[in-house]
């Protein structure tokens, strides 16, 4: 399993690689779960890392319109990121495929390796978007790498309180029959580090537990993503 840490600066970034995480995440968190990054903070990231690092950068939400996500797209891979993560707003699995093909594609032209995620929420009902149990179906269809469960609402509750492990289980194993790239985020916190072992993702995503002070305004530290690095394998 992956640690993915989210960053919103190079400070951040190097917090992060210092504390062992896998994959430095770029986005804005004052502009939601999917935040897109400052195009400056996506360039100074990329800057700082030493070839080879796993990158991802987050684009938005489908609720934008599909010309503006794929040239946006596009803008995320030129920098070299391995991924791009795209939140699914819609509730129509139809559409929702669509937008995912034309913003890989998008992505292809820029860099053909970058790959593109498909990230739904824990919970969608409270916001009319695409029931996250769907995601393996919608990605496989779309032909791209991956899809993440996220939080639309970063309130008080997390991941758990929305979905069970035992359905998150069957998710993750759907995920690992179809080849697709399977990862866990929402608001997850140190406490959560057993049920996350025992689910074993491909990757599970942080911020608000890797950063002191909140998840907005907050600066990750080195040692709490170390702390986070040594849970998910303890």
């Amino acid at each position: 399993m992956q640690l993915l840490i989210s960053v919103t600066s190079s400070q951040e970034a190097q917090a992060a690689l210092q504390g062992g995480a896998d994959i430095i995440d770029v986005k804005n968190p004052a502009e939601g779960a999917l935040g897109a990054a400052a195009v400056a903070a996506l360039r100074d990231v990329c800057a700082l890392l030493p070839p080879g690092s796993i990158t991802s950068a987050a684009l938005g939400e489908s609720n934008s319109e599909p010309g503006v996500l794929a040239l946006a797209a596009y803008g995320a891979a030129t920098f070299g990121v391995s991924y791009v993560k795209l939140g699914l707003r819609t509730a129509d699995p139809t559409a929702a495929i669509a937008l995912l093909q034309k913003v890989q594609a998008s992505l292809h032209l820029a860099n053909p390796a970058c790959a593109l995620i498909a990230v739904g929420y824990a919970d969608a009902a409270e916001i009319g978007a695409l029931p996250w149990h769907l995601l393996p179906e919608v990605t496989h269809a779309a032909r791209i790498k991956g899809c993440m469960i996220d939080t639309a609402l970063k309130d008080s509750r997390c991941l758990f309180d929305h979905c069970s492990e035992p359905a998150l289980a069957r998710w993750v194993a759907e995920c690992r029959e179809a080849d697709l790239l399977s990862a866990l985020a929402g608001s997850l916190r140190p406490a959560d580090l057993p049920t996350l072992r025992r689910l074993a993702p491909d990757v599970a995503g942080f911020r608000g537990a890797a950063c002191r002070g909140d998840r907005v305004n907050g600066q990750v530290e080195a040692g709490l993503v170390a702390a986070l690095c040594a849970g998910l394998v303890n």
